[in-house]
């Protein structure tokens, strides 16, 4: 089995963390918020003193953070990666950032003769708990052979899509379309709820038409629950059509429907409901119809 380094235990990294030590690997682990760590140690991991630690004790370094400045810390500080890594380590960054900054960081890993992809992820927490994520992979062919059954343990869907930065090219395009189905989800189950409809039953209908999805059979119900215990943070989506819109601007691509669902998203955190899933952006919709979806409407 191999020895991993694995740093970032939030939502969705304890779960993929744990996953892999019930496949039988080593995980050597490290987080800023020390609980998390020791939840790990508990379940037969080893606690690392920081990053560099982390990274040097590991075959292969996943990497699963918030953004792109935490990334560029975590892998270029004093105590990151770079700096402890053995040559010939090959470093998975499964965070969703900016594709030009693993770009520029693998450029940075090959001067030390390391190895790196950028994998990020979709799939939520309930993805990550029961190991089903789809994985985009970025990154040379015969690295990620080497990595794939890892990979696999976490993903129901692990496909490599091209060179370097080309698993968070992926995961944006993913996350525009999320983005821009649960817009038109919360306009169109308003619209049914506001035309006197039982939307229970709209749905019903539509799920085996053209319009049926895995985003509606995954969101309408808890919609109709009121139940918007993060899966995926209104947060994280924000962070992820930044870093889309950013890239659309230095792409030359008009990017419409995308910052009109960037604006609603916003709008939800403004309310303050951004730790809250992002199926919740039903609710400003709602709120400027004056029509609630779902149980107490």
């Amino acid at each position: 089995m191999v020895k991993i380094g694995f740093i970032g235990l939030g939502v969705m990294g304890k779960p993929m963390a744990k996953n892999l030590l019930k496949a039988g690997h080593q995980l050597v682990v490290y987080d800023i918020v020390k609980e998390k760590v020791d939840d790990l140690v508990q379940a037969g991991a080893e606690p690392a003193e920081n990053c560099r630690d982390a990274a040097g004790r590991g075959d292969i370094i996943i990497l699963m953070l918030p953004d792109s400045p935490e990334v560029e810390t975590v892998m270029l500080g004093e105590e990151g990666v770079l700096e402890g890594a053995r040559p010939d380590s090959i470093i998975i960054d499964m965070s969703s950032i900016s594709p030009l900054v693993d770009i520029a960081l693998e450029k940075k890993a090959t001067e030390k003769n390391l190895k790196m992809l950028d994998a990020p992820v979709s799939g939520g927490e309930p993805g990550a708990v029961a190991g089903t994520l789809a994985i985009m992979v970025g990154g040379d062919a015969s690295t990620f052979e080497e990595v794939n059954g890892i990979l696999q343990i976490m993903g129901k869907s692990v496909v490599r899509v091209g060179e370097i930065g080309a698993g968070q090219f992926t995961k944006l395009a993913n996350q525009i379309l999320v983005a821009v189905h649960l817009q038109a989800m919360s306009e169109a189950l308003v619209f049914a709820k506001k035309a006197g409809l039982d939307v229970q039953k709209v749905y019903d209908a539509v799920r085996g038409g053209l319009a049926g999805s895995n985003v509606l059979d995954a969101k309408v119900p808890l919609v109709l629950k009121r139940n918007y215990k993060p899966g995926f943070r209104i947060k994280l989506h924000i962070k992820d059509l930044k870093n889309a819109l950013i890239a659309g601007r230095e792409l030359g691509i008009p990017l419409p429907a995308t910052a009109l669902a960037q604006a609603f998203f916003e709008a939800c955190d403004a309310a303050g409901r951004g730790n809250l899933d992002h199926g919740a952006l039903i609710t400003v919709t709602e709120e400027l119809a004056k029509a609630q979806v779902g149980e107490d409407a």
